[in-house]
């Protein structure tokens, strides 16, 4: 992504998992808030840690002064393992977290349509165990999967945007989703699923978001 990504090959529960980890600039900040771990799309789809929208997010939280970990599914990439349905995938961020993101330090987690639906798993399971500062979901698939609700403490801290011509997974279901939660929506408006043209404006809102809230929540 840029000259401070670092590949990794991280221990998954399937076997390797292909990661990189972008850092912020030294000379801009003393040290990291924080480390996001960032899921990407379908992996049956053509979905891997390089998809614009999972660099996008990854951008937006180096430039807030955040590790940003990006790490490839099992059997994506040099990822070992096969496809799993959301199962196994759920472990492996789940291992990401717990090899990169230390228990002491800020976390936060966010994921792009397949990876939102994973991503809203993983934050299920760790609340309670870990505190987030932030959780981010973008066009979260919930037509196609089940998608776990935010526990209601993390309500403040969550980022949910949608396109509001997504052709894939229509905003329609997400609202669906969204609304027995009264959890709010940032709709872009005539941004399609992978917001081919309106990248600058996603990196705008979750760079908000991010700055918007503490370092510890």
């Amino acid at each position: 992504m840029n000259a401070q990504t670092q590949s990794l090959i991280l221990q998954g529960p399937a076997g390797a998992l292909e990661a990189q980890l972008d850092v912020p600039e030294a000379d801009l900040f003393a040290a990291p808030h924080g480390t996001v771990v960032v899921a990407h799309p379908h992996p049956q789809f053509g979905g891997t840690m390089t998809n614009k929208v999972v660099q996008t997010i990854a951008r937006a939280y180096v430039q807030c002064g955040w590790r940003a970990l990006r790490f490839n599914f099992r059997g994506v990439g040099a990822s070992a393992g096969v496809y799993d349905e959301g199962r196994g995938e759920l472990d492996d961020l789940l291992a990401v977290v717990a090899q990169q993101a230390p228990a002491d330090a800020p976390l936060s987690i966010a994921g792009f349509s397949f990876g939102a639906f994973v991503a809203s798993h993983a934050v299920q399971a760790l609340h309670g165990q870990r505190s987030m500062t932030s959780v981010v979901l973008v066009g979260t698939a919930a037509s196609r999967f089940t998608v776990a609700p935010v526990p209601a403490p993390l309500h403040p801290q969550t980022l949910l945007v949608h396109g509001e011509q997504d052709d894939t997974v229509p905003l329609a279901s997400v609202m669906d989703w969204a609304r027995p939660q009264s959890l709010p929506v940032t709709v872009v408006p005539g941004g399609e699923h992978f917001f081919h043209g309106q990248l600058p404006l996603l990196r705008a809102l979750v760079a908000r978001h991010v700055r918007a809230l503490p370092t510890v929540v």
